[in-house]
Formats: C-alpha cells, structure tokens, sequence
C-alpha cells in the first residue's frame, strides 16, 4: 500500500506536538487555550450555535449506511 503524503504529514506533525507537551492532553490544552487568547480578536466566533444533526448524534457521517442520504458522486 502506497503512503499518502498528506497521511504522513499529519502523523509527523501530531507526534512533533505531543512531544513537545509530553505526551500530557491537559498540558496540550493549556497550551492551546493560551494561544487562543493570545490571538483574541483575530479567532472567528459564530454568531449563533450549531444544532447537532441527528447523523451527528448517531456518529455516522451523511452519506453512510443507514441514514437514507445517497452518497455524493
């Protein structure tokens, strides 16, 4: 199987910023709540909330088996 280059990059660049948090999700988190509020004003906000859809709620994405939605062409 051929190694998608995207795929690698992806990986590549998750493992770079976990090491660089020690592997610690909280400490990660820290990290990007304090970059965020740093950006302030520059972060695009919605002016109202999202509705999950019901395929959200079920975990399945549109178009899978099950939901009645045809997938894209």
């Amino acid at each position: 199987m051929r190694e998608d280059p995207i795929v690698a990059e992806v990986h590549r660049t998750r493992e770079k910023l976990a090491a660089e948090y020690n592997f610690d999700v909280g400490a990660f988190f820290a990290g990007l709540r304090k970059r965020q509020a740093a950006l302030g004003a520059r972060l695009v906000r919605q002016k109202k909330p999202v509705e999950p859809t019901a395929e959200a709620d079920q975990g399945r994405p549109s178009g899978s088996p099950g939901t009645g939605a045809a997938p894209a062409a």
